[in-house]
This record gives C-alpha cells, structure tokens and sequence, in this order.
C-alpha cells in the first residue's frame, strides 16, 4: 500500500496546505441551532463532511466529542469516516491515545487495521509513556500504510512543564520526541509517515526540527489565538512541512455550506502564502 507519507503530500498538493478538525463541542453545536443530542452531533458532521470532504486534504475529527455520547456517538463516527473516505479527504483520528504492550497494540488495531470499522489514515498519540511504548502503532502504520502524529509541543500552558524538561543529556522531552521521529522518517520518499504534534501558539520552540522528514501537524489556528505568519516563528526552516489545522476558525462559518466553503478556502490562502515563502 501507498504509505500514508505519500498520499498526504500528494493531497496536500492537489488541495492545498489545509487540515479542518470536527469538534463538535456542545457551544459550537448550540451555535449552529443544534440539539446537543445524538441527532444533533450526526447533522453538524454530515454538513462538514458534505461541505469540506471533496476539498480539504485533512479533516481531523475529534474522537471525544463523538464518545461523550456512547455507542451512539462511535456509530457516527464510523459513518462519518467512512464518509469522508468516500469523498476522498484523508482522515487524522485526534485520539492522543498512548499506553504499553497488548494495549498500545489493540488501540493500534482500531484505528490502523483496515479490517475496523474506525479505520482511518492516521491517528494522534501521546509518547509520555516513552516513545518506544508506540512502536506497535508505528509498525502497524508501516504494515498498512497509516499514519501517526504523536505530540511533541502542544499548545495548553500545562504542557510546557513536562515537554520543556530537561533530561539527563540536557535534551528537552520534546526534542527527545522530536529526534526519536525524525529516525523513524529516515530516508522515506517524498515525506515520512510519522509526524509530530506542533502548536501554532507556543512561539520560538528552541528545538531542532530540521531533520524530521515528516509532517508537522499546527494546531491552534484562528480561534485559538494563533496566525498562519506565526508558523514562522514557530517553524523556522522546518516551514514546508507543515501541516496547519484549524476547527473554529472554519466551523464557526456554518451552518451553511457555502460559508464553511469560502472560510477553508481563506484558511488555504492565508496558509499558502506563508508556506510558500519558505
């Protein structure tokens, strides 16, 4: 199969630098004139897959807030990915799973075996557990094309303490992270399939992402304080792997259509120009 290094810079290139997240979060459903029920959940969906699926290389949908509804929820999730496979979007599962052994594997094959029915292109996990403790994630990725974005610098305050610390090689964890990736993309062609998790809102980031040869995934865009200019500072030289993902910003156009269209499409152009100029 086609790895998924591969397919994300060929969509990237036909669609333009663009990953949309569906967070169907109670305000935002409320927002659209929605009951924060099952029923509204599956209308919100339906109307970003229908609006976003056919043009938007990335759409991140967020895990939790389908779960919060139980097996009702995860039905509209599968049908959702399902969904947006149809319309040729790849799909990036926001699930920050992480854990050891039987059970990193069992999250592996929910996500990454093309036999589940959650089956997506790619997933996001937490490596605080050790980056190690992933490996069967990342085989199986490797085994059937996906992806995995595991976080490195995120955006929430709290998670400097913990990815700024410093180890016993005076390397911070998230450069321990970083170069630990960075291993796992050597030498793979056009772009590696193991990416990494960098908030659009943290600044200088004082680390070395020059040699990860896979995406960066940029969260943080728009509502939540960041501008596309602000993956310079962020990115540095590493500008043209980047992967900017936006939620509020775009899906507080809707709930119409055309407005969620024309709000991906400024996203797309504020993204190009920038990376662009790298």
């Amino acid at each position: 199969m086609e790895s998924f290094g591969a397919r994300l810079h060929r969509a990237v290139s036909e669609r333009g630098p663009l990953c949309v997240g569906i967070d169907p979060h109670p305000a935002l459903l409320a927002r659209w004139g929605l009951t924060d029920d099952v029923d509204g959940l599956s209308r919100f969906a339906r109307t970003v897959v229908d609006a976003l699926g056919d043009r938007v290389a990335v759409v991140k949908p967020q895990s939790a807030f389908f779960e919060r509804f139980g097996s009702q929820g995860v039905a509209v999730l599968e049908s959702t990915i399902r969904q947006l496979r149809d319309y040729g979007s790849l799909v990036l599962l926001d699930v920050k799973r992480g854990d050891i052994g039987s059970t990193v594997r069992a999250y592996a094959s929910a996500y990454l075996d093309p036999s589940s029915s959650m089956y997506v292109d790619a997933v996001t996990a937490s490596p605080f557990l050790g980056v190690g403790s992933l490996d069967p994630m990342f085989e199986l990725a490797a085994e059937h094309g996906g992806g995995v974005f595991v976080l490195a610098l995120t955006s929430n305050p709290e998670g400097a303490s913990v990815q700024r610390a410093r180890g016993a090689d005076g390397r911070t964890v998230a450069q321990t992270v970083i170069d630990e990736i960075s291993q796992l993309n050597a030498g793979a062609e056009p772009l590696g399939s193991f990416g990494l998790v960098v908030g659009a809102t943290v600044g200088e980031t004082g680390c070395d992402l020059s040699a990860v040869n896979g995406p960066l995934l940029a969260p943080g865009l728009g509502a939540q304080g960041a501008t596309a200019a602000d993956l310079r500072v962020v990115f540095g030289s590493a500008l043209p792997a980047v992967l900017p993902s936006y939620s509020r910003e775009v899906l507080g156009a809707g709930p119409d259509p055309e407005a969620l269209r024309a709000a991906a499409e400024r996203a797309v152009a504020d993204c190009r120009a920038v990376l662009a100029s790298s």
